[in-house]
């Protein structure tokens, strides 16, 4: 057995602990389902959780100590990151979903801004080129390692999935809790025509915030 019982069990209740606090992740979840509805927030919450694979892949490979020892690395991936980010919060506030929207409430289809027309892809950048999150598992992960039962890789691949996997299913329940706040206001032109706003904002101010980060 690659664990013992007691280990993983500390393991998802402290990823519990971590994923129900709020942070980007969400946001960028809220953003992408009020301006490209279930489908869309569907896939970013998909889309940030495969990027959570690659960092638990990269942890586990030893690459994000790259990161954490070179100032360079950190500074060139957060960078690019957060010039994505910015750049889809731009792209959000230039939209004019919102005009036809508000002309045509019930065309949810054209409801949908640019920023949330790949969310999948979108959400694949955006949690891959977030080095905070590298280095957050290349320190969390191997306290539930234990070299004896096994191949070190294979247990953290084991976690960074459990975790992915419990993220998924949590952020999925937020997008149909916010699915439905969402339907109520669909007939709100007021509401349709912030809601690029309000998503660009987001995403911009998720640009700037992870600039600003320090290792």
């Amino acid at each position: 057995m690659l664990f013992d019982p007691l280990t993983y069990a500390t393991f998802v209740a402290a990823s519990a602990a971590l994923i129900l606090v709020p942070g980007p992740a969400q946001a960028l979840v809220l953003a992408n389902t009020l301006t490209g509805g279930r489908r869309a927030g569907a896939l970013t919450a998909v889309g940030l959780n495969v990027g959570t694979l690659v960092h638990a892949a990269a942890a586990a490979l030893g690459l994000s100590a790259l990161l954490a020892t070179s100032a360079l690395a950190f500074a060139v991936v957060k960078y690019v990151g957060a010039a994505y980010l910015i750049y889809l919060g731009i792209q959000a506030l230039r939209s004019r979903a919102q005009a036809t929207t508000a002309a045509q409430p019930a065309d949810k289809s054209a409801a949908a801004p640019a920023a949330s027309k790949a969310p999948l892809a979108q959400a694949i950048v955006a949690g891959t080129l977030n080095p905070k999150v590298a280095l957050f598992f290349l320190a969390f992960l191997p306290q539930f390692v234990d070299p004896a039962r096994g191949s070190v890789v294979v247990q953290m691949l084991i976690l960074g999935a459990t975790m992915a996997v419990m993220d998924t299913l949590y952020e999925l329940a937020l997008v149909s809790v916010l699915y439905r706040m969402r339907e109520r206001l669909v007939g709100n032109r007021r509401f349709m025509a912030w809601q690029s706003r309000i998503s660009g904002v987001i995403l911009i101010g998720l640009g700037l915030r992870l600039a600003a980060q320090e290792r």
